[in-house]
């Protein structure tokens, strides 16, 4: 069975940048269980993750936002995003300030 084209980005991704997953892996999960005392770090370390998934997305979709492939486009990106939840579902907290 052939993966899927943002499966395989994705699969690309965090071996390209393994390190810097492996250590997010465990600040991730620290987040997980306290977000009040690690947001601060979750914050600093997710910053650069963030980017990378931004970069990988981009390359994914960039051939083909123009004409008809534009909603082809949107729907790879959403993909793409919702393998990356699975694997860090707090993904999305980053950049949140809690008071």
């Amino acid at each position: 069975m052939s993966r899927a084209k943002y499966q395989l980005y994705l699969q690309q991704m965090y071996q390209d940048n393994q390190d810097l997953f492996t250590g997010f892996r465990e600040i991730h999960d620290l987040y997980a269980s306290d977000k009040t005392k690690w947001q601060e770090k979750y914050n600093e370390l997710g910053k650069p993750i963030l980017r990378i998934i931004e970069e990988c997305e981009s390359k994914l979709c960039s051939q083909m936002e123009s004409g008809n492939n534009a909603a082809y486009s949107d729907r790879l990106a959403e993909k793409f995003r919702e393998a990356v939840k699975k694997d860090y579902p707090y993904i999305e907290f980053i950049g949140v300030i809690r008071k």
